[in-house]
């Protein structure tokens, strides 16, 4: 059986959630790794049953308390995150204190407080039309290797590829159906590495051949402004 690398982190959280499971039904009490993979994987079977990405952030919540971990944990794990698919597509659920402590209104040490201009907005380099022709809402997260979003959103695939939104970091852009949203893009920093996502890349961006490759990827699964040959290649 072929599976993408974000289909085998799946089944990793899976598989140390399950673990986790059968330890607490046993009274143990968890360490950082089975208490993480546990609310994880709470939020992705919440997503996975249709329920909202604040509902399904609620359910990781309040799957464990502080009594449920080992000494330590709660200060350790003072937020999970994870991409879970919902029905508009794949979104960023970030469950902040996971264990129900109270503590969301505190200053945790190591905290990044952000001014009212909501954290720095990079210059876009890359400017494209999105028209969404799904008939639900699809939302994109900040750091989501745009080339790879949703087949449904149509849009200049090769323009798209190595690239990101010009968005704050941890924010999303939301794209309604049969809407046309402009968008601006800036290249995927550090190592230009693509882990994941759609299956469509992963690994380096600007590998010999590697944007060919993905353009043919997704002009084969669908994906929406992929050419169908490869004459947009330019690696």
């Amino acid at each position: 059986m072929q599976l993408t690398p974000t289909e085998r982190d799946r089944l990793l959280i899976f598989t140390a959630a399950e673990l986790a499971r059968a330890r607490r039904a046993r009274g143990c009490r968890l360490n950082v790794p089975e208490a993480t993979a546990l609310i994880a994987d709470t939020v992705c079977e919440a997503a996975r049953d249709g329920r909202r990405l604040a509902e399904a952030i609620e359910a990781g919540r309040s799957v464990l308390s502080a009594a449920d971990v080992l000494p330590g944990v709660a200060d350790l794990v003072t937020e999970v995150s994870v991409e879970a698919v919902f029905e508009d597509g794949t979104r960023l659920a970030v469950v902040a204190d996971p264990f129900g402590g109270g503590r969301l209104g505190e200053r945790a040490p190591g905290a990044v407080l952000t001014g009212p201009d909501r954290g720095y907005l990079p210059e876009p380099v890359v400017v494209l039309t999105v028209r969404n022709t799904a008939t639900v809402p699809v939302s994109v997260t900040s750091h989501f290797h745009f080339f790879e979003v949703n087949p449904r959103l149509a849009f200049d695939r090769a323009a798209g590829y190595g690239m990101r939104l010009a968005v704050p970091a941890g924010s999303a852009t939301r794209f309604d159906p049969g809407a046309e949203t402009t968008v601006g893009l800036v290249p995927i920093g550090g190592a230009r590495v693509a882990i994941g996502f759609a299956g469509l890349v992963d690994g380096p961006l600007d590998a010999p051949g590697a944007k060919r490759e993905a353009l043919r990827r997704a002009a084969a699964c669908g994906y929406l402004g992929a050419p169908d040959d490869d004459r947009e290649d330019q690696a």
